[in-house]
C-alpha cells in the first residue's frame, strides 16, 4: 500500500485561536518599520563620521536587539499555531483485496508418488507458498476438497493461522480413505459447485454483518492430476463464468505416472496406474477463463504471484484513507527554538533576564490556553 504525505494539507482542531495571529502580524509590521529606521540611522552615521562600513557596523549593528524581537515574534506565532492544534493529513491508497477459492483434488490418484513426494504432498507444499504470497490485510482464502464428493474445509478467511492449521493437518495424505469407493473418482464438477457455494455462503453472512462491504475479486484455483472433459464440468464452469470468476488450473504429477497404492488390494486384480492428464486440464483452464500451470515446470512462487497479480488486476480502484498526525508538540518545539535563537542576539545582559522571562511567560500563557 503506497503512502503519500502532504505537508501543505494542514487542519486545525481549534481554528478559532488562529485569529490571535493578528497580533504577531501587527508586531511584525512594527518590527519592519523599526528595522527600516535603524538601517537609515546606520547610513546617516556612516556619512556623518566618514567611517568605513565595517567600523560603522561594529558601532551600530544593523539589527541589534531587533533580531531578538524578530525571533520572539516567530516564537509567539508558533505558540499560537500550537494551541490551534494543527494536524497534518496523510493519505494512504488502500488497494482492494482478493478472494482465492482453492479446489484441491483429494482422489486416490493423488497418492501416487511420481514426483519428489506424493502428488498430494506436493500440492500442500504449493498451497503453503500461495498462502505465504498473500498480503492477508484484505486478501482472503478458502479451501474445498473433492474426489467423487466434495467437502469444504476452510471458509473465506483473512486469518492465515486458520489456513495454515488445516495445511498442517492435511499435509500427509487426503482425508478421503483409499478404501472408500468415493475416493476413486475425480469429480471436478462437484469441486467447482462447492466453490460457488462457499462464495454464496460468504455473501449471505456479509449481508448481515457488513452490508456496505464491497466484494473482492474472486478466482478459483484448481489443483488436480486431471479429469476427462464432460458436460457436467462444462455446466459448472459456465456457472462460474456467469459470476465472472476465472478458473486457474494447476496440474500436479507426471505424464509417466505411477501406481495408485492400495493397502488391501486383491493380488488377483491388476494395479491401477495414473498419469497427469495435461490436455484435459488445459482445456478446463481455457474454458474457465484462466490459465494452466504445472508444478515443477514453473516455480511455485512464480505460479502463486501470477495468479495473485492477475486476480488483483480485476479489483476496483483502490480507496484513499486519511490519517492525521498531531503537530502540537512540533509547533511548541519550534517556538522554544525561536526563543533560544533570539537570546543569542541580546547584547544588553542586564535586560536579558527580563526579556527572556517575559518571553517564557508569554509562551506558557499561550500553552495553558490549549
Amino acid at each position: 500500500m503506497p503512502t503519500s504525505f502532504d505537508f501543505a494539507a494542514l487542519r486545525f482542531a481549534q481554528p478559532a485561536f488562529l485569529a490571535l495571529l493578528v497580533f504577531p502580524a501587527l508586531l511584525l509590521l512594527i518590527w519592519i518599520w523599526q528595522a527600516w529606521r535603524r538601517r537609515g540611522d546606520v547610513h546617516r552615521m556612516r556619512r556623518h563620521r566618514h567611517l568605513p562600513q565595517a567600523a560603522a557596523t561594529e558601532r551600530l549593528p544593523v539589527l541589534g536587539d531587533l533580531a531578538f524581537w524578530l525571533f520572539m515574534i516567530l516564537a509567539v506565532s508558533s505558540a499560537i499555531i500550537a494551541i490551534a492544534r494543527p494536524v497534518a493529513v496523510a493519505s494512504m491508497l488502500r488497494t482492494s483485496g482478493i478472494d482465492l477459492v482453492i479446489l484441491q483434488d483429494g482422489s486416490a490418484s493423488m497418492r501416487v508418488r511420481d514426483m519428489r513426494s506424493t502428488r498430494w504432498q506436493r500440492s500442500m507444499g504449493f498451497l503453503r507458498t500461495l498462502a505465504e504470497s498473500l498480503q492477508w490485510d484484505d486478501d482472503r482464502i478458502s479451501l474445498a476438497l473433492f474426489a467423487s464428493i466434495a467437502t469444504p474445509q476452510v471458509r473465506l478467511t483473512r486469518d492465515p493461522n486458520t489456513f495454515f492449521f488445516f495445511l498442517d493437518h492435511l499435509e500427509t495424505e487426503p482425508p478421503f480413505r483409499v478404501e472408500d469407493d468415493t475416493s476413486w473418482d475425480t469429480n471436478i464438477e462437484r469441486g467447482i459447485y462447492w466453490g460457488l457455494r462457499l462464495i454464496e455462503r460468504d455473501e449471505e453472512m456479509r449481508k448481515v454483518k457488513a452490508p456496505a462491504q464491497t466484494r473482492n475479486p474472486t478466482a478459483f484455483v484448481l489443483i488436480s492430476d486431471g479429469q476427462a472433459w464432460s458436460g457436467s464440468v462444462a455446466k459448472s464452469i459456465a456457472l462460474a463464468q456467469e459470476r465472472r470468476i476465472p478458473l486457474f488450473v494447476i496440474g500436479v504429477g507426471t505424464t509417466a505416472g505411477g501406481i495408485i497404492p492400495e493397502p488391501n488390494r486383491d493380488p488377483a486384480r491388476s494395479a491401477v496406474s495414473s498419469a497427469l492428464d495435461r490436455a484435459s486440464l488445459a482445456v478446463i483452464a481455457t474454458a474457465g477463463g484462466g490459465r494452466y500451470f504445472e508444478l515443477d515446470r514453473d516455480s511455485d512462487r512464480d505460479i502463486a504471484n501470477t495468479i495473485i497479480d492477475a486476480t488483483r488486476r480485476r479489483a476496483q480502484a483502490g480507496t484513499v484513507d486519511e490519517t492525521t498526525r498531531d503537530l502540537y508538540w512540533s509547533a511548541l518545539a519550534a517556538a522554544a527554538t525561536f526563543l533560544g535563537l533570539g537570546v543569542l542576539f541580546l547584547r544588553d545582559r542586564a535586560s536579558l533576564g527580563l526579556q527572556l522571562a517575559a518571553g517564557v511567560v508569554a509562551l506558557l500563557a499561550l500553552s495553558r490556553v490549549s
